[in-house]
């Protein structure tokens, strides 16, 4: 299975995307893309778009693998671009080159698993990490993939609760109980 693992900045998605592969070893595990690039401002349009380009990059190169867990995917771009916008923060005019590539990386993706901020079970992060910026993302990707749901060819998956849960809930996803390795 091809798992992407979507949220905004302090969602949860490193532990759960470890946790997913000290379970199931064999799949391959890809990181979040802003550790392979070298961003002057992580917090701007031209470093979502470059980060966005190695995530298709991925999709693209890792498509003839059977068991793929990768930390972010192309829409979490997509997302980053639209609350960038709705912030006033930029002129969108990346939004619909960046849609166009995620959707077109969505082919290559089995299941989408969404981590939205939980006020039940908050991931608390600095003021510098930008929190309006975290709350407008994910409130975009949610939409964004709210109108792909039933377009297909990829499944999303919602994810809410304490780490236990979520990652309970997406080894079900993906056929595997916990106590069954």
């Amino acid at each position: 299975m091809r798992i992407i693992v979507s949220g905004t900045h302090g969602s949860g998605k490193s532990t759960l995307t470890a946790d997913f592969v000290a379970r199931r070893p064999e799949y391959l595990a890809l990181g979040d893309p802003f550790d392979e690039l070298d961003l002057d401002d992580p917090a701007s349009a031209a470093s979502f778009a470059a980060q966005l380009r190695v995530t298709a990059s991925r999709v693209r190169e890792t498509a003839g693998e059977s068991a793929v867990i990768s930390e972010r995917g192309p829409l979490d771009f997509v997302a980053y671009l639209t609350a960038l916008e709705q912030l006033g923060r930029s002129d969108g005019e990346l939004i619909a080159r960046a849609t166009a590539l995620a959707d077109a990386s969505l082919t290559d993706v089995d299941l989408v698993v969404l981590l939205p901020l939980d006020d039940r079970h908050p991931i608390r992060v600095p003021v510098d990490e930008d929190p309006a910026l975290r709350e407008a993302m994910d409130t975009a990707l949610l939409d964004l993939a709210d109108e792909r749901e039933a377009a297909g060819p990829a499944r999303f998956l919602t994810l809410g609760g304490d780490p236990a849960t979520r990652l309970r809930d997406l080894l079900a996803a993906t056929n595997m109980t916990p106590g069954n390795r």
